[in-house]
């Protein structure tokens, strides 16, 4: 038995395990749903599939992922999470291994379809191990940290896969996302710790009191439900989500397509983005706390313009100004990082009873990724209508899809100005 002492720095250390395990473990789940969308111009050029079955196959993982956060939320609550988070990335690694063995749309749907739901066992195990782990005191500032970590994923996605796809091969972007995901899988395995209480360790409150009442906790769910501010906010995440998506999912597409740049170099403009949404996600809540005093609605409106304003300036720049596209992913990534914060979550949370953050979230979670696939399948339709042949090549007219983006971003701050009145339910 460990002294009191002796249970505080056990306790720090494990915590701190836990914290960089569920980081990086996520991060890694990231690689397994983005590698598709660094593959994509292969895909189409080698005549495997077109545009819009590459729409239809990314909304296939967005549908299931959106019914699945929403079921694997209340789930997490009840298994173990260290299984059930590294059951979910090793599953999905393993369906990346697979597709590198396919070329059949129907096989590409199906697998990405299931995908999806495994994808969405990462965060909600990530979350409560954090809720388990971390102290009020701590826990908001040790959020913020771990919500970087999808844009660590995107980093590896956009700079390693593409690298590997350059130099190997298409299907060897789907067996490096497979092998970090491996790994992901066996960092998540060993160091994803259940709870303090299964370690020993006592010294933490138990805050069960706060809990018993499972009645109010149903009548508070009902709440939200019929809080038409909750559904307001859900339609502007989701209307984000549909421009966060755009540039992840066909970014990389456009600027090979458009710009006539390489796939490393389109990748490595993308991942520009991914490094600035970090700074936004961390300084999300220093922002509204320290120069709003924890209003929300003024910064999402200001990095609602800004993300407006970067993808406007990414499908607009010459391609002969480089650092224009630099300058886009910077303003887009540093918005997306605020803006996923705000829409995404934590002004939910504001408007929700206590007792029902997690119901809030859930109409979130389920309206911004059914955004996001409908995003993939009428962004494929649209680039795909814009396609033509001249002097026996390819080329696209992406005006359409641009004008499809950029309303989306600007009708979500617009929306979001309807919550500006709405009172917290705390």
């Amino acid at each position: 038995m460990f002294t009191e002492e002796g249970q505080k720095k056990h306790y720090n250390r494990l915590k701190w395990q836990v914290f960089l395990s569920a980081t990086i473990g996520y991060g890694l789940y990231y690689v397994c749903r983005l590698c598709l969308n660094v593959i994509k111009t292969p895909l189409v050029k080698a005549g495997i599939l077109t545009e819009t079955e590459l729409g239809i196959i990314g909304s296939a993982l967005f549908f299931s992922y959106a019914v699945g956060k929403f079921v694997n939320g209340f789930l997490a609550d009840r298994v173990n999470i260290r299984k059930f988070m590294a059951l979910g990335l090793l599953a999905s690694a393993l369906i990346c291994l697979s597709l590198g063995f396919t070329s059949s749309f129907i096989a590409f749907t199906i697998l990405w379809g299931f995908n999806g739901w495994f994808q969405s066992m990462g965060a909600p195990s990530s979350v409560v191990a954090i809720t388990r782990w971390f102290s009020d005191k701590e826990r908001g500032s040790f959020y913020g940290f771990w919500s970087t970590s999808h844009n660590i994923g995107e980093s590896i996605t956009f700079i390693a896969i593409a690298f590997i796809v350059t130099t190997a091969g298409w299907q060897w972007g789907f067996w490096g996302a497979g092998l970090f995901g491996i790994i992901g899988a066996i960092i998540v395995f060993s160091f994803l710790h259940e709870s303090p209480y299964n370690k020993g360790i006592s010294i933490l409150e138990k805050k069960d009191s706060e809990v018993k009442n499972t009645v109010s906790v149903t009548g508070q769910q009902l709440e939200v439900l019929k809080n038409p501010y909750i559904w307001i906010l859900a339609l502007s995440s989701s209307l984000m989500y549909i421009s966060r998506y755009a540039i992840n999912s066909w970014g990389i597409f456009y600027l090979e397509n458009a710009k006539g740049f390489t796939i490393v170099e389109a990748s490595s403009i993308i991942s520009v983005s991914s490094v600035c949404g970090i700074i936004g996600t961390v300084l999300s809540g220093v922002i509204s706390d320290k120069f709003f005093r924890g209003t929300r609605n003024i910064p999402a409106l200001i990095f609602g313009i800004l993300n407006t304003i970067g993808i406007s300036l990414f499908l607009y720049a010459p391609e002969e100004r480089t650092w224009l596209f630099i300058l886009a992913m910077v303003i887009f990534g540093i918005s997306i990082g605020v803006l996923i914060c705000f829409l995404g979550g934590l002004m939910a949370v504001d408007l929700a009873p206590k007792k029902a953050s997690g119901a809030a979230l859930g109409v979130i979670g389920i309206a911004s990724y059914v955004g996001a696939g409908l995003q993939d399948i009428l962004s494929g339709r649209l680039i795909e209508s814009g396609k033509s042949m001249e002097k026996g090549l390819i080329v696209y007219d992406f005006s359409m899809v641009s004008v499809f983006w950029i309303t989306s971003a600007t009708l979500s701050f617009v929306l979001a100005t309807f919550i500006w009145k709405a009172g917290s339910k705390k």
